[in-house]
């Protein structure tokens, strides 16, 4: 997916919460909606990444702290052509990592303590590649926007849902079931192109990750133990905290079943086939 139908994705989202707001207030209820999308938008421009570092208690590390992962990080940004981001480690027996910020000038990696203890350096290399990627692509942007409108169009809904819509549709049988069927699909529609614009990110970053590190069975490697992992180690702040999960290179909750079906994350499978394909291909080259 490029970034033009990203761009389109992202218009769709504003344009849901708008319709949202037209339902519950009229034309006054949708510029409200629209001052609040732009604020909170604006929000999360600028601390995003102060408010997920501090939800997950990351603690910034420097070379002394933290040799090994600073200096592959450093190696990586170099191979990128990126400013060194913050380091910072979060306490988690799950293995994971992500990446935050609003551009590559500010922008902070995090690796969990159960990464850093079970990944080979190899392995830990093609994760980092894998976050720097969505730093030089500015994923962590993008998608922290997505996440935000489509928080916002979920209580927009459930108010819609819970006080119903204005009150000239209140005589009005059809146009009240109207507003409370927009209310009962919006937030479904906004998770799917949320789903939409995260999973196309990842196979992004996954390759360019992989040209990075520049050994892309390094990260399928690690991709498949991260995988089992996740699914054995609770991770109980992003279980309390779900909306954060699309920003992890694997997805730290372990919901299954009808779950799965709506994850942020593309298959595990595919994702693994698409690097060894990269392999072979870089062999050939």
């Amino acid at each position: 997916m490029g970034y033009a139908r990203v761009a389109v994705l992202l218009a769709g989202l504003t344009a849901l919460f708008l319709a949202l707001g037209y339902g519950l207030g009229g034309q006054g209820g949708m510029m409200m909606a629209l001052v609040f999308a732009g604020g909170m938008n604006l929000l999360s421009f600028w601390h995003s990444d102060k408010m997920v570092l501090a939800a997950y208690g990351a603690r910034q590390v420097d070379r002394a702290q933290a040799p090994e992962l600073y200096g592959i990080v450093e190696q990586l940004a170099i191979n990128a052509g990126l400013p060194m981001p913050r380091v910072f480690i979060v306490d988690s027996e799950q293995p994971n990592a992500f990446a935050t910020g609003r551009n590559p000038e500010n922008a902070a990696v995090a690796a969990t303590t159960g990464l850093l203890r079970q990944l080979s350096p190899q392995q830990i290399a093609g994760v980092m590649g894998h976050e720097l990627a969505h730093v030089k692509n500015r994923d962590t942007l993008t998608m922290t926007i997505a996440a935000t409108l489509a928080g916002a169009i979920s209580m927009l809904a459930n108010f819609a849902f819970f006080f119903g819509g204005r009150r000239d549709d209140r005589d009005n049988p059809g146009a009240g079931i109207a507003t409370i069927a927009m209310a009962l699909l919006a937030p479904l529609a906004a998770g799917l192109v949320q789903m939409a614009i995260s999973r196309s990110r990842e196979f992004e970053a996954d390759a360019h990750g992989a040209a990075i590190c520049g050994h892309p069975l390094w990260l399928a490697d690690a991709l498949t133990h991260l995988e089992e992992a996740a699914h054995r180690q609770v991770n109980p702040v992003a279980e309390g905290n779900p909306a954060t999960a699309h920003l992890f290179i694997v997805n730290p909750l372990r919901g299954g079943g009808l779950a799965s079906l709506f994850s942020t994350h593309p298959p595990m499978a595919e994702r693994i086939a698409r690097l060894h394909r990269l392999a072979a291909q870089t062999r050939r080259g």
